[in-house]
């Protein structure tokens, strides 16, 4: 289980350092960094994947996602006795990343590539200067279990000494990405498949062209695809490989009397839903946004494989108030099995969820700008070290 997650310099979040628990709840005003949590969070994810570098170019490179205030914030500006300001730029570019768990912990430290003017076309493009792997909570000298720096990765052996991999890393690879020798740093493969487990869901396409209205070829399917496509064949597979009774307890606690069956028309597969009072049951094609986006949260929460990490970024949309106690228990029972991460504005599924056991609300708010945990002072914070460059 992760234990904390730290991120530095990306957007409002100018030094964020969160305690985790088994179910968490992130929410705040609208502008507070919610949605700058659920990046950054996607953000680490891919570092495992290859993505990070990319992504980011995407978003506008660090130019654009780099923290936009002062470096640092004075006494004056803090109590309002005199303006928010900066100067010239005293440290050098970085955005970091990192978490800590109950056995490793991991960061990243990206930043502006030292070439001269001119001589590349790629210039504005995210490197990585550091990147580490160590044990426990903390980043500790004793602790520390691979170590990359520029494009250098060292690792410990069993006797403890450090062993250097022969093997460059590019400026813009992670090392996850680019060393696969189990023999030569388990901890890093143990680190990568760990992050490649984490699972993302966002705002589910359902609009009248949406490919969950229509029958799709069905394959096993025990992890819900991210745009949902697969519904059909993600339910069939709970309901043959999975919990099924958790399936029609969560149909029916959303839609009492309901019932969602799956046709196989020549092997594609298409959800339909028997409702209380029709003669017939309706077709995806004929469901409200809600509803199926209800069942396209079913299929991601009750899957037969459960993510380390799953995490969701606004579930409510779309569905009635009334549906989110229902959802509200239904992730519940997914925290029996994966960490969950949950952003949401919603009120009444907040509400249900904080009375869930093990639940941790992290309410955030901006201060100058910038992102904090509201209420929240350094001692009630873990302890947090970024490695230097």
């Amino acid at each position: 289980m992760l234990t904390t997650l730290a991120i530095a310099n990306y957007r409002s979040l100018r030094e964020l350092i969160v305690p985790l628990a088994q179910l968490n709840i992130v929410t705040g005003p609208n502008g507070s960094g919610k949605s700058s949590v659920y990046r950054a969070l996607r953000l680490l994810a891919l570092t495992a994947r290859g993505g990070v570098i990319a992504t980011l170019a995407r978003e506008g490179g660090l130019p654009s996602t780099l923290w936009a205030g002062p470096e640092r914030f004075s006494r004056g500006m803090l109590t309002g006795d005199e303006p928010v300001q900066g100067g010239r730029r005293k440290e050098p570019v970085s955005l970091r990343l990192g978490f800590a768990g109950d056995q490793f912990g991991y960061a990243i430290d990206l930043g502006l590539p030292l070439i001269a003017p001119g001589t590349s076309a790629f210039m504005l493009d995210p490197v990585i200067k550091r990147e580490c792997i160590w044990n426990g909570p903390l980043l500790r000298p004793s602790a520390l279990l691979v170590d990359r720096q520029g494009a250098s990765i060292r690792t410990r052996d069993e006797s403890g000494e450090w062993q250097t991999i022969p093997q460059p890393v590019a400026s813009f690879d992670s090392m996850m990405t680019e060393f696969s020798d189990p023999r030569g740093a388990p901890e890093m493969i143990a680190v990568r498949e760990q992050i490649r487990s984490w699972r993302f869901y966002d705002h589910f396409r359902t609009d009248t062209e949406s490919p969950v209205r229509l029958p799709q070829i069905g394959t096993h399917t025990p992890v819900l695809s991210d745009d949902g496509a697969d519904l059909a064949a993600a339910l069939q597979t709970i309901r043959e490989i999975g919990n099924p009774a958790a399936l029609d307890a969560a149909i029916d606690d959303a839609f009492p009397g309901a019932s969602v069956d799956i046709v196989n028309l020549d092997g594609r597969f298409e959800v339909t839903m028997h409702q209380h009072g029709l003669l017939r049951p309706l077709k995806g094609a004929e469901l409200s946004d809600g509803t199926l986006r209800y069942l396209l949260l079913v299929a991601a929460l009750l899957t037969p494989r459960p993510p380390a990490v799953l995490v969701l970024n606004e579930p409510e949309t779309s569905l009635h108030p009334d549906l989110l106690p229902a959802l509200a228990r239904l992730i519940a029972h997914a925290s029996r099995h994966s960490q969950v991460l949950v952003v949401s504005h919603a009120a009444r599924l907040i509400a249900a969820l904080e009375r869930e056991d093990g639940s941790h609300s992290i309410v955030l708010e901006k201060e100058l700008g910038a992102t904090r945990i509201a209420d929240a002072d350094q001692f009630d914070l873990p302890p947090w070290k970024w490695p230097a460059r």
